[in-house]
């Protein structure tokens, strides 16, 4: 059915001075019907909002205004396919439910008017004075918004299990199986064990091999301080820690050190004989520990244990990445907390989770103690900012712990 207001469309689309077009009326006068008619005509592509039923797409508005950013997100995370301009149409109805969406078009009419927008909406003049549109940016603690949040936590969830080894991720790319990405991860790791034999002291291959074999033990303990005593039974700290040595300098385990009473450096206090071993990759921590690829998609109870030290070594290696020195703290038998570091003259405690909870008593406590000015929760929770005491505590997912410094 053609109407009238087709031809205005039409030249609409054509104007080299078009703007994003809004079209208003009462309800049920069929402003989707021609929205939708006119771009199935003359678009290639049709990204159609409607914001009364989407109600996950209004929080990609909450974060920013900037027109680049929505688009991007919009194609990569709701449509999955790029919204381009001159081939794709973007459609906003019921744009009233959304005041900062309104807000934006003054934005892609400035920065994006090669894109053509088209938005239809009822009682606006009601909404737009009933609420206080702002325009401001997005503060750096406003939660991500759950379209992003799903897919980001599933990607974590994804790295947990492959890890970072390059072709471990080239065999996932490629093929989206955990079970050919985990014959990678076998193929590596009986590498690394043919290597032991070549490279190693004929001495010490034995006993590389039973502390390279203790690391996911002892990690999945409660208090998992590497002890050399629960490496092999009858043997000693003396005995072992060549083998250690051997497997930090080939660069597949890091060691944490223990600070009791934190000063500047970190360095300098730090007890070079209370240590935590970690692996220098997740995935392959994961695949050697045997946990079973589903069990980390789908949050197994009874992986509880294992999954916070998972978790633990995972925050390790992006600190190593980011090229800070981590430490751990401990306060005899009552108190630890995951992680220490230095930056820009201060100590920042980080406290680990690998859920929601972020209960931390004591992260509190040493924030108390040596009077903290900022630290890091970080887990599965929304980013948010919280003051107690003088210290400012950020939450941050733990796919985001790449954005540490913003915070600092």
């Amino acid at each position: 059915m053609k109407r009238r207001i087709t031809d205005e469309l039409i030249r609409w689309k054509d104007s080299p001075r078009r703007k994003p077009l809004l079209i208003t009326g009462v309800r049920q006068c069929g402003k989707t019907y021609v929205m939708k008619a006119f771009a199935e005509e003359f678009f290639e592509r049709v990204a159609y909002i409607n914001f009364e039923r989407e109600t996950r797409v209004r929080e990609l508005f909450e974060y920013d205004l900037n027109p680049e950013r929505i688009v991007r997100e919009l194609g990569s995370l709701y449509f999955g396919y790029p919204i381009e301009a001159g081939r794709t149409i973007l459609i906003f109805d019921e744009i009233q439910e959304c005041p900062k969406a309104i807000t934006s078009l003054k934005y892609f009419c400035e920065d994006l008017p090669e894109l053509h927008v088209m938005c239809a909406g009822s009682l606006l003049g009601v909404e737009i004075k009933r609420q206080s549109v702002s325009s401001s940016s997005r503060e750096k603690d406003v939660p991500i918004p759950e379209l992003c949040a799903v897919p980001l936590e599933k990607a974590f969830r994804n790295y947990l299990i492959v890890g970072g080894m390059p072709a471990v991720v080239r065999t996932w790319c490629e093929t989206h199986q955990y079970e050919e990405a985990e014959l990678e991860q076998d193929r590596i790791l009986e590498d690394y064990a043919a290597d032991f034999s070549k490279h190693a002291p004929p001495a010490e291959v034995p006993k590389i091999h039973w502390v390279w074999d203790s690391v996911p033990k002892q990690l999945a303990k409660e208090n998992n301080k590497f002890i050399f005593s629960h490496v092999r039974e009858g043997k000693r700290a003396a005995e072992l820690e060549n083998a250690l040595i051997w497997l930090k300098d080939a660069g597949l385990v890091y060691q944490t050190e223990l600070v009791q009473t934190p000063s500047l450096p970190l360095s300098f206090c730090a007890d070079a004989a209370s240590f935590k071993v970690y692996m220098a990759d997740v995935g392959l921590l994961r695949r050697k520990a045997g946990v079973y690829y589903r069990t980390i998609l789908e949050g197994d109870d009874g992986f509880t244990g294992f999954k916070g030290a998972l978790t633990e070594n995972y925050v390790q290696n992006q600190l190593k990445t980011k090229g800070y020195e981590p430490f751990y703290w401990r306060s005899g038998n009552q108190a630890e907390l995951d992680f220490l570091i230095e930056s820009r003259g201060k100590i920042v405690p980080i406290e680990v989770k690998s859920a929601t909870n972020t209960m931390a008593k004591s992260y509190r406590q040493f924030c108390r103690k040596y009077n903290i000015q900022t630290g890091f929760k970080l887990s599965l929770k929304n980013i948010g900012v919280n003051e107690e005491n003088g210290t400012t505590t950020v939450s941050l997912p733990l796919y985001l712990i790449q954005n540490l410094e913003r915070y600092l």
